[in-house]
C-alpha cells in the first residue's frame, strides 16, 4: 500500500493551512465576483440599485441553498472515508467554479447584445447557479477541519479566514482588478483563482495530487486566454453602440466609451450618452451661460462634475473670470480630457488653464470644505438614476453648497430630460426652493437628448428679461437668453416631493424615462 491509501486522517500544520487558505480565496473570489455581475448588469441596464440588488441578494440567499445542500454530501461516512469524501467534493466544485466565473459574464453580455429583454432573469439563473456552488465551500471545509480540530475550532478558523476573503476581495475588485483589468479578464482571473487552489490541495493532500494537475492546467489556461477576452468582449460591446468604438476605459468609477462616426464625436459613460460634438455647445452653453450673466461679478466659479472640461470651456470665455474650481470624482475622465487630442481640443485645453484647478475628490464630500466662497457654481452631474447620484441632487447636499455661495451669487445644475422627466427637474426645483432659494427653472432644446431641464436657483429674485450675453456663442442670442425661461406646459410644478438623503424620491422620478423608454 502507498501513501496515497494509507493516509491518515490527521491533518498536519500545513495542509490546515491550506484548507484554511481556501476559506479565504472562495469567499474573496465568491464576493468578486458578485460585485462583477452587479456592475455588468448596471452597465447593461442602468438600474443599479436592482442589479446589485439581484446579484448580492441572490448570491447571498443561494449560498445559503447551498450549505443546506452540503449535508447531503457523504452524510454517513466517518473518519478517513469521510476526510477523502470531503475533501473530493471540494475539489470538483472548484473545478466547475473556475471556468463558470470566467464565462458566465461573457455569456450574460453575448444574452444581452442578442436580446435585452431576458438579462434580468439570466443575472437571477447565473447568480443562483454560482451561489449556490459557494455555498457548499465553508460546510465542506468546516467538516473537514472538524475530523481533527473539533467543532469550535473548525468553524472559527473556517470563518475568520472566510471574512477576511470576503473583506480581500470587495477591496481588490473595485481598486485593483476592474480598472486594471477590465471586466472580462477580471472574470478569468478571478476563475483561475479557485482552480490553481485546487492545486494547492493536490500538492498538500497526496491522494489528490492527480486533482492537483487538473487544477494546475485549468487555471493556467484561464490565465492565458484572459487577454484573448478583451477583443471579444470588444466585439460584443461594439454591437451596443451605433457608431464605431475608437476609445474605451474601464476607470474605478465607470465604464468610458467614446464613438465616432464622421464628424460626431460621442462620449458615454456607463452606456448613458454625456455628449454629441454635433450639438454639445447647446448644453454646455444653456448649462452656462444663463448663470455667469445673471451675477454682477464672476471672479470665482465652482464646477461639479463635467471633467470633460466643455463646461469650463464656456465659463472661460466671460471676463474677469480669476478662478476656477472642478472637482470631478472620475481622474480619468480628467485624464481623458487633457490628453486625448480630440477631447483636449473639444475643449479648448480648458483644464490645462492656469486659472484653473482640478480636484479629483466627491463633490458631495469636498464642496463643502473648500475655503472659497463663490459667485457662480454650476453642477453637471449625470442623471440621478440611482441612489449614489441622487444624494447630488438632495436638499441636504445644496444646503450645504449655499454655505459657498456668494451673497449675490448663483446656482445652476442640469435636471435631467424636461419631456421624458418632467418630475425629475419639478424635483428639482422644489428641493433647491426648500433650502429658502429663489429658482428659475429652464428649458434648452439639445438635438441628442432632446428639451433639456436646468434649474437656476440665487438668494434674491433674477429679472430673466434682462440677462444678456456678452461672450461670443453658437446657440444662445440674448432674445433666446431672455426667454429661454418660458417653460413648455408639461412641465407641472409642485406635484412631487422633496429630495433628501434619507428619501432619494428623484431616483423614482428618473426611472420614468427608462421604463418610457422601453415602452
Amino acid at each position: 500500500m502507498g501513501a496515497e491509501t494509507e493516509e491518515s486522517i490527521f491533518i498536519n500544520k500545513v495542509q490546515r493551512r491550506t484548507l484554511l487558505l481556501a476559506a479565504a480565496v472562495s469567499s474573496g473570489t465568491g464576493l468578486a465576483v458578485e460585485l462583477l455581475l452587479g456592475n455588468l448588469a448596471s452597465y447593461l441596464m442602468g438600474n443599479q440599485a436592482l442589479a446589485y440588488g439581484i446579484a448580492i441578494g441572490g448570491f447571498l440567499a443561494a449560498m445559503g441553498i447551498g450549505s443546506y445542500l452540503s449535508r447531503f454530501i457523504a452524510p454517513k461516512e466517518q473518519g478517513r472515508a469521510l476526510q477523502r469524501e470531503m475533501l473530493t467534493a471540494f475539489i470538483k466544485i472548484e473545478l466547475v467554479i473556475a471556468p463558470l466565473t470566467a464565462l458566465l459574464p461573457m455569456a450574460l453580455f453575448a444574452l444581452f447584445v442578442a436580446d435585452s429583454a431576458v438579462i434580468w432573469q439570466a443575472l437571477f439563473v447565473v447568480t443562483i447557479l454560482l451561489g449556490i456552488l459557494a455555498g457548499l465551500e465553508v460546510p465542506i471545509l468546516a467538516r473537514l477541519l472538524e475530523i481533527v480540530d473539533g467543532v469550535r475550532d473548525a468553524i472559527s478558523g473556517v470563518l475568520a479566514l472566510d471574512y477576511l476573503g470576503g473583506l480581500l476581495g470587495s477591496l481588490s475588485f473595485p481598486l485593483l482588478l476592474l480598472p486594471f483589468l477590465s471586466m472580462f479578464p477580471t472574470a478569468f482571473v478571478l476563475g483561475a483563482f479557485p482552480a490553481l487552489m485546487v492545486f494547492a490541495i493536490g500538492q498538500c493532500f497526496p491522494s489528490m495530487r492527480r486533482w492537483g494537475y487538473t487544477g494546475l492546467i485549468l487555471g493556467v489556461v484561464l490565465l492565458i486566454s484572459a487577454p484573448a477576452s478583451i477583443p471579444l468582449g470588444n466585439k460584443l460591446e461594439n454591437n451596443l453602440y451605433n457608431a464605431p468604438i475608437i476609445k474605451r476605459v474601464q476607470s474605478t468609477y465607470q465604464r468610458i466609451v467614446l464613438t465616432r462616426q464622421g464628424k460626431d464625436l460621442r462620449l458615454f459613460l456607463d452606456g448613458d450618452l454625456q455628449f454629441s460634438t454635433v450639438d454639445e455647445y447647446r448644453y454646455h452653453e444653456a448649462l452656462v451661460h444663463p448663470a455667469m450673466s445673471a451675477v454682477p461679478e464672476r471672479k470665482k466659479v465652482l464646477v461639479l462634475g463635467a471633467g470633460d472640461g466643455m463646461a469650463v470651456r464656456e465659463v472661460l470665455k466671460w471676463q474677469g473670470v480669476e478662478r476656477v474650481v472642478l472637482i470631478e470624482l472620475d481622474p480619468t475622465i480628467v485624464k481623458l480630457a487633457t490628453r486625448y487630442p480630440q477631447l483636449a481640443k473639444l475643449n479648448t485645453n480648458s483644464l490645462k488653464d492656469p486659472r484653473v484647478q482640478v480636484i479629483n475628490a466627491d463633490a458631495f464630500v469636498q464642496a463643502p470644505k473648500l475655503p472659497d466662497i463663490f459667485d457662480v457654481i454650476i453642477a453637471d452631474f449625470p442623471d440621478p438614476d440611482h441612489d449614489s447620484l441622487a444624494k447630488l441632487y438632495s436638499d441636504g447636499f445644496y444646503r450645504r453648497l449655499i454655505g459657498r455661495l456668494a451673497e449675490n451669487g448663483v446656482l445652476v445644475t442640469q435636471a435631467s430630460s424636461s419631456f421624458f422627466t418632467p418630475k425629475v427637474i419639478s424635483c428639482i426645483t422644489a428641493t433647491i426652493a426648500h433650502t429658502g432659494l429663489t429658482v428659475h427653472p429652464y428649458v434648452a432644446d439639445v438635438p441628442s437628448f432632446g428639451p433639456w431641464g436646468f434649474v437656476l436657483a440665487s438668494r434674491t429674485n433674477i429679472d430673466t428679461t434682462k440677462l444678456k450675453l456678452e461672450i461670443p456663442t453658437r446657440y444662445l442670442t440674448t432674445p433666446l437668453l431672455q426667454n429661454i425661461f418660458e417653460l413648455p406646459k408639461d412641465i407641472e410644478f409642485g406635484n412631487t416631493e422633496i429630495n433628501r438623503l434619507t428619501h432619494p424620491v428623484i431616483v423614482r422620478y428618473q426611472m420614468q424615462q427608462i421604463r418610457m423608454l422601453g415602452t
